[in-house]
């Protein structure tokens, strides 16, 4: 899938001319089309999405693993490696990673009914992070479990697996997600949500997919897969 119009914000950078306000504006529409309600009444699949970057080549490799629900057995994994098209740019970096993900979700033999990403959703300072940006992009319903906070305000969580507290925005003193403790004794994890889930649900499926790590294994394993994928690509 090529998204069209992140390809013409593009062509005007390379060009000379900067895309952030462009790049802004069609931030905040694509943001008008997330939806806060599940639309599934089953989930069987769940694709877990992670990436790494070649710095000084300006690549980024993909990977997407596909799994049963809530068996977690793995059923199918591929991976891309794209050119980096978008700049690095704080609170845009769904433009600069997001088309290698639609790149590598073209090789998908199954269709998951949910994906969960390496990142935020919700949680972000215009509310539409890389789990939103796939969610809506790809219409499958998707959420964020991120390792940092990178918007929002919390009281740290109980230390037992299974506590949480809202992630709560200072300035329009919203919800934006919630800080889940999943192991005992262990750091929080960020959830928000992406597209067409509630944000109790994308936090019930995280849990229910950790399998005695900090991280719900469908994103575990992805970094993981990612991380051998740049050790070994001889680019």
């Amino acid at each position: 899938m090529i998204d069209n119009d992140l390809l013409n914000i593009v062509k005007k950078y390379r060009k000379g001319i900067t895309p952030m306000d462009e790049a802004i504006a069609y931030q905040k529409k694509l943001r008008s089309r997330v939806v806060e309600i599940n639309s599934f009444k089953r989930i069987k699949t769940v694709a877990g999405i992670d990436l790494a970057i070649f710095k000084k080549e300006k690549k980024i490799v993909c990977g997407i693993i596909v799994f049963s629900y809530p068996e977690l057995e793995i059923i199918e994994k591929f991976y891309s490696v794209s050119n980096e098209i978008f700049p690095y740019i704080p609170t845009l970096l769904a433009f600069r990673e997001g088309p290698a993900i639609l790149e590598t979700f073209e090789k998908i033999t199954i269709k998951p009914d949910l994906l969960m990403l390496d990142g935020h959703g919700l949680a972000h300072p215009r509310s539409f992070g890389i789990a939103c940006y796939i969610g809506v992009m790809l219409g499958i319903p998707s959420f964020g479990v991120a390792k940092k906070k990178l918007f929002g305000e919390y009281l740290e969580p109980e230390p037992y697996k299974g506590r949480a507290s809202l992630l709560v925005s200072k300035r329009e003193k919203n919800i934006v997600g919630k800080v889940l403790r999943t192991k005992d004794n262990v750091k929080p994890v960020f959830i928000s949500v992406g597209n067409n889930i509630d944000l109790n649900t994308s936090v019930e499926i995280a849990l229910e997919c950790c399998r005695g790590y900090r991280i719900p294994e469908p994103t575990r394993l992805a970094d993981k897969y990612v991380a051998e994928l740049k050790k070994r690509i001889v680019l």
